[in-house]
């Protein structure tokens, strides 16, 4: 992960910026050294849908200095009951584009490198390697174990979310840390192909995507900022229809393959194949 630069106070600050992040820096856990910090951050996310959304407009609200949007789908109407990073406008045109769009309007702080492309073995590595964090807002198997296994050998923290209907998961993965377990640790293979229907078959509550990934955001904006104890070790679960919050202790398994004792897994691998079996 890069180095932040740390400032004490405002003084390399524009007028405007000391007026657009005031209540970042009065934060005495923020701070003027924590919003320098902000601004020259990297993160990526992956999925501008219902998850990266949310996720996205927040880490930009923040002032996070690059935001890396990656998504190779066009806005569909369908999408609009949940991603409003996008706008009717907007269906019919590539994910990126307007997500970008959208990221500059609200903070022209913010560089948003647009990542028009899907995510594999062949390009995973190089993408994240550009980044400090990731944060998952992908729908599907394959792509959640690309990125957890792309993360820890590249050593970048994973903000891991996921919704299903009426229900949310969020997690953060470090590699950086010993004690922090990987998704595979949680999940070590895929479900049945089949078993887990998709939002299109299953439905999902729209503002349930909201939750979870401003809860993501909130992991990104804590890990930048070196603040308040993120949620690595704990995978916290969540009911809209109860509005009740779980909080489930998770171990690093010495077994895994990837980060136990004796990892199989150095390299990536074909994660459509993997998620087939």
């Amino acid at each position: 992960m890069s180095q932040f630069r740390r400032t004490e106070n405002a003084k390399d600050f524009t007028d405007d910026q000391v007026h657009r992040y005031a209540r970042h820096i009065i934060l005495d856990e923020v701070g003027g050294a924590g919003q320098r910090r902000l601004l020259d951050s990297r993160v990526l996310v992956v999925g501008a849908g219902g998850l990266g959304s949310p996720a996205a407009l927040y880490l930009a609200a923040a002032g996070v200095g690059t935001i890396g949007l990656a998504d190779f789908d066009a806005v569909d109407l369908t999408n609009l009951q949940r991603q409003i990073l996008h706008g009717t406008e907007d269906v019919g045109h590539p994910k990126t584009e307007s997500g970008a769009r959208r990221l500059r309007a609200l903070n022209p702080d913010v560089d948003v490198v647009a990542v028009d492309a899907k995510l594999d073995a062949s390009n995973a590595l190089a993408v994240i390697g550009d980044f400090d964090i990731v944060v998952d807002g992908s729908d599907n198997f394959p792509t959640r174990y690309l990125l957890n296994d792309a993360c820890y050998l590249a050593r970048r923290p994973l903000v891991h979310g996921a919704i299903f209907q009426f229900e949310g998961q969020a997690t953060t993965f470090d590699a950086r840390r010993s004690d922090s377990p990987c998704y595979r640790c949680l999940f070590a293979a895929p479900p049945a192909v089949g078993s887990v229907p998709n939002c299109a078959q299953a439905g999902v509550l729209g503002v349930l995507a909201g939750t979870i990934g401003t809860i993501q955001a909130t992991e990104a904006i804590k890990l930048v900022c070196e603040i308040g104890d993120v949620l690595v070790g704990r995978l916290l679960l969540y009911d809209a229809l109860d509005l009740r919050f779980t909080t489930v202790r998770v171990g690093r398994d010495d077994g895994c393959p990837l980060c136990g004792s004796s990892p199989e897994i150095t390299g990536l691998i074909d994660y459509e194949e993997f998620c087939a079996r």
